[in-house]
């Protein structure tokens, strides 16, 4: 049976702006890619929760920190008639789930999330409204033992998802706003700007004529390493950001001495979500998606706004942008598991395959067993003793007494031994005829 030609484009039903489908191979692509990232999130004793896809804008909107109202979807829920939003961020929601449904549970409060958030995107690499997210909050410790635990984190992750170039890059938002204070909104506005463009001349521009403009010019200009922050600890010395520059300077030492140093940067001028972050703040980039794939910081402030005052700490990760630093390092397989048998849709085979952990279907024949196995991922086809290898077309015979296995075959012992080959061969792949 062939596959169905395409729709005409006037025939096509499109979808709102910036929402899409997930196709098998890119769904089942993301989905373990997210089993992998909260495998390890357990494994620091974070355990999941999962907030609704929607709430009330005062939640969100106590929370929102690092977003503009337009990048928010509204809408009126009908029952109540309550203005709410579909979830931008999953921070807030975890702030409100821990300020009122775990106030009972013992501190610190270490919660994992996965979903889809859905905001407005601005960018070379953001065509996407819907995003699917990964990530973490640690709430209840003050201390920096808490963004090394982040930053362990973040480091763990991506190298067991195959990573071995990327950066985290830190910084502290305590720099920033302590030269920015007392400027009026605009000004400060204009500064932070061109700071977030790395634009030295407009930055000579707005800071002139500022308490601290000669600082902010020399301090955009330092970037880097180790020795980038102690020349910011110097410059910073006598103004009211010292304490933040020899914060940031022992955060990096420390992790440093956990090993994280070769996937360190620093720049003291970061001012990403400086309304919304107290302290450290933190970026992931790696080759290929030209923006973070994550980041994350200290947010002390939040939780207060839901009336459980206590200091925070999260990560966040966003999978479509993981996904694709992981292939532009080779992390890609073929995708192809399971196994299509030429058969009835009552076949031994299938019950013996399914009873392994084998995905596995029947077609009566093998011409459509091995299209629709081509066209839908499956890696065999199995047709009485042959095994045929979609991908490369290498047929295997297999041997023994399993070599009389069929759709009637009548031996258990017989099924058994034949799976077992086919298994083997699932995991070592075709070798030949």
């Amino acid at each position: 049976m062939a596959a169905r030609p395409g729709l005409p484009r006037s025939l096509e039903h499109p979808l709102p702006a910036g929402l899409r489908d997930l196709l098998p191979d890119e769904a089942r692509h993301l989905e373990q890619l997210a089993q992998l990232v909260q495998a390890r999130f357990a494994l620091y004793g974070y355990k999941l929760v999962t907030p609704p896809a929607f709430e009330l804008a005062d939640v969100i909107e106590r929370g929102l920190g690092m977003l503009l109202p337009s990048d928010v979807l509204r809408f009126v829920e009908p029952e109540s008639g309550e203005v709410c939003v579909l979830r931008p961020d999953m921070t807030p929601q975890i702030a409100r789930i821990v300020a009122t449904r775990l106030r009972d549970r013992e501190p610190p409060y270490r919660l994992a999330y996965n979903g889809t958030v859905v905001r407005r995107r601005i960018g070379r690499a953001k065509k996407h409204r819907q995003i699917p997210q990964v990530g973490v909050e640690l709430c209840g410790i003050a201390g920096p033992e808490a963004d090394l635990e982040m930053l362990e984190l973040a480091v763990d992750v991506l190298r067991k998802a195959g990573l071995s170039r990327f950066t985290v890059d830190i910084s502290d938002a305590g720099i920033v706003r302590g030269l920015v204070t007392g400027l009026s909104s605009e000004r400060a506005d204009d500064i932070t700007s061109a700071l977030a463009k790395k634009d030295e001349a407009r930055l000579a521009d707005v800071a002139s004529g500022c308490a601290y403009g000669d600082t902010l010019q020399k301090l955009a200009r330092l970037r880097g390493g180790r020795e980038a922050l102690v020349l910011a600890r110097a410059l910073l010395a006598a103004t009211p950001s010292a304490s933040a520059a020899e914060r940031l300077l022992s955060l990096f030492d420390a992790a440093h001495a956990r090993g994280l140093g070769k996937f360190l940067t620093a720049d003291a001028t970061e001012v990403r979500g400086l309304a919304y972050y107290t302290g450290t703040i933190f970026s992931i980039y790696a080759p290929g998606p030209g923006e973070p794939i994550g980041g994350g910081g200290r947010y002390d402030g939040l939780l207060a706004r839901f009336g459980e005052a206590m200091p925070a700490v999260g990560l966040g990760l966003d999978l479509d942008a993981l996904a694709w630093a992981r292939k532009e390092a080779g992390q890609v397989d073929n995708g192809r598991k399971g196994v299509v048998v030429v058969g009835p849709p009552d076949d031994m085979r299938l019950f013996a395959l399914r009873s392994r952990g084998v995905s596995a279907v029947a077609l009566p024949t093998r011409e459509h067993a091995q299209n629709y196995a081509a066209s839908w991922g499956f890696a065999l086809v199995w047709d009485g003793s042959v095994l045929v290898d979609v991908a490369s077309g290498v047929e295997v015979t297999i041997s023994g007494s399993a070599a009389a296995c069929d759709s009637t075959a009548s031996s258990i012992d017989s099924i058994d031994e034949a799976t077992e080959a086919v298994t083997s061969v699932l995991r070592t792949g075709a070798r030949g005829a």
